[in-house]
This record gives structure tokens, C-alpha cells and sequence, in this order.
């Protein structure tokens, strides 16, 4: 049985933007890790090939040569991603990785409006992408087939992050220490993304080889808070492990890569732990915390 959610070896992947050289060179790490790549999208590009990955001029071409496509992979600009996601949406792809930043807010909200009409699952903007060790990888998380052998292992933890980078770390620490994952995902760095981590909870609670979850959030926002409240209700019934980042900050200053306004208490560090905890979530409180308390949770 795979253990993965969102993709696998199985899934096919459209990459957008793929030509340009940010998107040939993930295209080319993706490939060695095992993604079934089936098709890119380059406009005016057509007919061309990339890493033997045939190229098309449009996504509706690309669906009608290689049929239903699972996953697609935006390497485009940020004032471009909206007009691409478009094309994604009118050709019935459902889940659509965003590894691009720097995008208009007004275009990030009509995306998430339109795919919710839809039933599609954007993950991003600003997504370092997602990862099921032995299985694929979308986006550019790992960053090399080295790195990403070497960092993620298979195994039965789901990693949920707001840090790109600290996707990479904490999957690295629960590896070290033997115990895998199943999916790691970023979900992204603007300050508006697609899916919540409460939204990826349900899917790691529906997967039957994810055992224990963990989060790795940051102050500002709500995600968290949502995220306890699955908990607290009983929903989410998986253990969960958190650790938030952002202890400290000033009230009133954006904070992050992601720019979070911090005002007040509602989305302090101390609210955020305290939800969390009150609904039953365990708190780490440094990322070395995190394979310890996992492996206690596992031997229950």
C-alpha cells in the first residue's frame, strides 16, 4: 500500500512554465526521483521536448494528448500564475502545486474562490511542493535526488509546515531518528494559500499508514487555531505534535517570509499554544523535541 497523500508513483504531472530554466531543472530532478511526468506547457514552445517530457503550447492540448492529468506544477511568474491556474481549472485538473511567490494578493484570492467552485486542491502560491518518499515529489522540495533520498525516508509521520526550509529540517530530524514519512508538504509562503493545514490534517486522518502527525507553525494567522479545533472536536482523532516558532515577537510588526501581522494577542505565539494544547495537541518546544515525542506517541 502506498504511504502518501496528494501524489504518488502513479500520479500523472503536468509541468507549466516548464521550458524556462527554473522548470527544466526541477522538471529534470523530478523525473530522477520517480514523478511520472507525463507533460509540460510552454505557450509558443509546442512540439518541443524537455528531458523527454513532451511540450505544449496549452494545457487543454496537453490533457487531450496525455488524458486525465493528477497533478500540475506552476514554474511561472507570479503575475502570470493566475492566467495558468485558469487553464488548470477549465481542463479538470484537481490539484495544482504553486511554487511561485511574489503574487498579486487580489489573484491569489480569485484562485482560491474559483477552485473552491471547482473542487480543486491548490497548494500554494509559495510552496516549496510536496514530497512522498519512495514514491514522488512535486516542486522543488528536496532540492537535489541526493538530498531528498537522504532526508526523506519512508515511514508513517505526515510533516505539515509553513517554513519551506523547516519542511526539509523537521523531516531530517524524524528521520535521523528513524521513524519516515509518509507526505511532507509545504503549504506555502504568501499570505493567502489555497490549503490550510486544517484542510491537510483531514487528508493525513484519512490515510491509513499515516500514524502521527506534526505541524510546524508560525505566529500570525489562524491555521493553527483551526487545526486545534479539528482536535479539540474529536475529527482529527490522529496524535498530532506541534511546534510553533515566533515566541517573543512584538505585538504590531510583520513577521516572516510570509509577512503576518502580529497585532494583539489573537495570533500570538502564547494564544496559538494555548488552543492547541487545550484540544489535545502535544507542544514541542524546539524542533529536537520533535522525533522524542513522536516516538513516545508511538510506543503507546
Amino acid at each position: 500500500m502506498n504511504m502518501a497523500i496528494i501524489i504518488d508513483k502513479t500520479s500523472k504531472v503536468l509541468i507549466q512554465g516548464i521550458t524556462g530554466r527554473e522548470g527544466s531543472s526541477r522538471t529534470r530532478f523530478m523525473i530522477d526521483y520517480g514523478t511520472n511526468v507525463v507533460a509540460g506547457v510552454t505557450p509558443s514552445k509546442g512540439g518541443r521536448t524537455v528531458h523527454g517530457v513532451p511540450v505544449f503550447n496549452t494545457v487543454a492540448e496537453a490533457v487531450s494528448y496525455s488524458g486525465e492529468i493528477d497533478v500540475a506544477v506552476t514554474f511561472v511568474p507570479g503575475p502570470h500564475l493566475k492566467e495558468a491556474v485558469e487553464e488548470d481549472l477549465e481542463a479538470g485538473i484537481k490539484t495544482v502545486v504553486m511554487p511561485v511567490e511574489r503574487v498579486p494578493l487580489h489573484d491569489i484570492m480569485y484562485m482560491v474562490s474559483k477552485a473552491k467552485q471547482t473542487g480543486t486542491m491548490l497548494i500554494g502560491p509559495g510552496s516549496i511542493g510536496v514530497i512522498s518518499p519512495g514514491e514522488a515529489v512535486v516542486g522543488w522540495i528536496g532540492g537535489s535526488l541526493e538530498m531528498a533520498e537522504k532526508v526523506f525516508k519512508k515511514g508513517n509521520v505526515g510533516v505539515i509546515s509553513r517554513s519551506g526550509g523547516q519542511t526539509t529540517t523537521v523531516s531530517w530530524v524524524l528521520s535521523r531518528q528513524g521513524l519516515g514519512i509518509s507526505s511532507a508538504i509545504h503549504v506555502g509562503s504568501e499570505p493567502i494559500v489555497g490549503t490550510t493545514i486544517a484542510e491537510l490534517l483531514m487528508l493525513f486522518e484519512a490515510d491509513p499508514e499515516t500514524y502521527v502527525i506534526v505541524i510546524f507553525g508560525e505566529v500570525g494567522g489562524t491555521m493553527e487555531e483551526e487545526a486545534a479545533e479539528l482536535v479539540e472536536k474529536d475529527i482529527v482523532k490522529k496524535p498530532v505534535v506541534a511546534y510553533i516558532v515566533g515566541r517573543g515577537v512584538q505585538r504590531g510588526i510583520r513577521y516572516s517570509h510570509s509577512s503576518v501581522l502580529v497585532e494583539g494577542s489573537e495570533n500570538s505565539y502564547e494564544r496559538k499554544v494555548k488552543k492547541l494544547k487545550e484540544a489535545g495537541v502535544t507542544i514541542a518546544e524546539t524542533p529536537k523535541d520533535i522525533p522524542r515525542l513522536v516516538m513516545k506517541i508511538m510506543r503507546r
